[in-house]
C-alpha cells in the first residue's frame, strides 16, 4: 500500500502527501543505543500536548522499558488527552516550572535530574539529537522507492530534527523545505547545521526554512488555518494536525501558487502525524 497520495491543484507545480510518523523514526536509532547502554528507563521533555511524550509513551510500553516526563509547567487535573494517554501507557509524569525547563539542555541540570529519577537514558525535547538523524534519513530511501524523481521534500519544524535527518539522506541536485510551526523560527537554520555538522561532519546547503507561515506561534492558530484544514480534509479526506502540518502543508500551496518552484516540478509533503493532538485541541480550543 502506498503511502502517498496525489494532491491536485490548479498550478503547474506536482504536489504528492507522503504519510510518515516521524516521532517513531527520530526514537528508533535512540531506542537501540538505550538497549545497547542496558538502560531500562527513558527520560524526556515536553509539553503537556506533546507529540513526542505521547510517542515515548507507547515506545516505552511497547518495548518494556519505563518512561518519565518532565512535563513543563503545572500540574492539572483532570489531565489532558495526551497526559491520561502517556499514563495509560506506563509514563511517570514529573513537573518542572518553567524557569527550571528553560534549563532543559544544561548538562548541570541534566545531571540533577538523573541523579533524582534514577538512571535513565535521557531524551531531549522532541527527541531531536544526532541519534535522530539515521532514521528520519531512511525515510528519503523510501520516498525514493516510489517516488525517485521527486524535486523537493517539505517538512514542518519545530526543532529541526527531521528537517536534519532529511537533508543527511538527500542528494545534492534535490532540496529540502522546512516550514517553522513556532513564532521567530529564524534560529533553526543553527539548530539544523549544528546537527548535520555533528551526523555528517559538515553544514548542507540544499534547504530552506520558511518562517512566515506559524499563524501566530507555537501551538496558536487562526480561523484562517482552520477554515483550511477543513477544506483541505473536505477536498482530500485527510485530517492535518493544527500544530505542524497543517501550517507546513499551508506553506507550500501558498509558495506554489506564488511560483517558488518550475513547472512540473514534484513536491513532496510530509505528513508527519500528530493527529494524537486534536483531542487537547478540541479540550481547549472547544474546535
Amino acid at each position: 500500500m502506498s503511502q502517498f497520495q496525489e494532491i491536485l491543484t490548479p498550478y503547474p507545480s506536482r504536489l504528492l502527501l507522503w504519510h510518515d510518523d516521524n516521532k517513531a523514526r527520530k526514537l528508533k536509532y535512540n531506542l537501540q543505543a538505550a538497549r545497547q547502554q542496558r538502560h531500562d528507563t527513558l527520560l524526556t521533555f515536553g509539553g503537556a500536548y506533546s507529540n513526542h511524550i505521547a510517542a515515548v509513551a507507547a515506545a516505552g510500553r511497547q518495548h518494556g522499558l519505563r518512561t518519565i516526563g518532565l512535563i513543563r509547567g503545572e500540574a492539572t487535573q483532570p489531565l489532558n488527552p495526551t497526559l491520561a494517554q502517556a499514563v495509560a501507557d506506563g509514563m511517570q509524569l514529573h513537573y518542572l516550572d518553567r524557569a527550571s525547563y528553560r534549563r532543559r539542555a544544561e548538562p548541570d541540570f541534566q545531571a540533577e535530574l538523573l541523579q533524582q529519577h534514577g538512571p535513565a537514558y535521557l531524551l531531549p525535547e522532541g527527541g531531536t539529537n544526532a541519534l535522530a538523524l539515521p532514521g528520519c534519513a531512511e525515510l528519503v530511501a523510501d520516498i525514493r522507492q516510489q517516488i525517485p524523481d521527486f524535486d523537493v521534500l517539505a517538512v514542518p519544524a519545530g526543532t529541526g530534527g527531521t528537517l536534519a535527518g532529511l537533508l543527511c539522506g538527500l542528494g545534492e541536485q534535490q532540496q529540502a523545505l522546512g516550514v517553522a510551526a513556532l513564532k521567530n523560527g529564524g534560529f533553526l537554520r543553527g539548530e539544523v547545521d549544528a546537527l548535520t555538522q555533528q551526523a555528517v561532519g559538515q553544514k548542507l546547503e540544499n534547504y530552506t526554512i520558511e518562517t512566515g507561515y506559524h499563524f501566530g506561534g507555537y501551538a496558536r492558530h487562526s480561523a484562517d488555518l482552520l477554515a483550511f484544514i477543513r477544506e483541505f480534509q473536505a477536498q482530500h479526506s485527510v485530517l492535518l494536525d493544527p500544530v505542524y502540518t497543517s501550517k507546513m502543508l499551508f506553506g507550500v500551496l501558498d509558495l506554489i501558487r506564488q511560483g517558488r518552484w518550475a513547472a512540473g516540478s514534484t513536491v513532496v509533503a510530509i505528513h508527519t502525524g500528530g493527529l494524537q493532538g486534536w483531542a487537547g485541541w478540541r479540550e481547549r480550543f472547544d474546535q
